[in-house]
């Protein structure tokens, strides 16, 4: 029997400026929860510079350095009672939509749908145009692609899977999932 008190959040970063800073601030105010980096979203956190922020709250951090993602094996243990994957980058959507695997956080993503853990994503191509911070604090204009907003709408349809566009719902959705998995027994 999995303790539920004994659970974590699982957190995903992928290689994406866009609300970096804002997924961070929301990861930060939160306990009992493991990091998960794909190489781009490692990348990315130095390139914006905010290794140490991340760093200082002192989650657990895991990065994909490994070819079977070792990680993802948690999963399968009942340590993670939700995944937030946030930012994800359109390639990660895409790859989820398809079922694809193979890198540290679609295997995760699968893993958690496999053992019935929630996610929730914070897409980050959800309008036909965006505008998006870029490293040394420049903002950009983003025109995504159809099938990058398609890929989106294939992925709300997925069971156990909340796809969310702003910021705000990120942190709704997230307090919403923390009191219904700390109140049940």
């Amino acid at each position: 029997m999995i303790d539920k008190k004994s659970q974590r959040l699982a957190w995903a970063i992928t290689g994406s400026g866009h609300y970096l800073r804002e997924s961070i601030a929301i990861l930060n105010t939160l306990e009992n929860v493991d990091v998960f980096l794909s190489r781009a979203g490692a990348e990315i956190i130095q390139q914006y510079g905010f290794h140490q922020e991340l760093n200082a709250a002192g989650h657990r951090i895991f990065q994909d350095k490994t070819a079977s993602s070792v990680p993802v094996e948690l999963f399968y243990q009942g340590k993670y009672h939700g995944l937030v994957i946030a930012p994800a980058t359109s390639n990660t959507i895409a790859k989820m939509a398809y079922g694809f695997s193979d890198s540290l956080v679609t295997n995760l993503y699968a893993q958690a749908g496999k053992t019935r853990v929630p996610s929730i994503v914070f897409a980050c191509d959800t309008a036909p145009e965006l505008e998006s911070e870029a490293p040394r604090d420049n903002v950009v204009k983003v025109y995504p692609r159809k099938i990058d907003l398609d890929n989106i709408t294939k992925l709300k349809s997925f069971e156990m899977t909340n796809v969310v566009e702003s910021m705000d719902s990120l942190s709704k959705c997230i307090q919403q999932h923390l009191q219904q998995t700390l109140c049940t027994d």
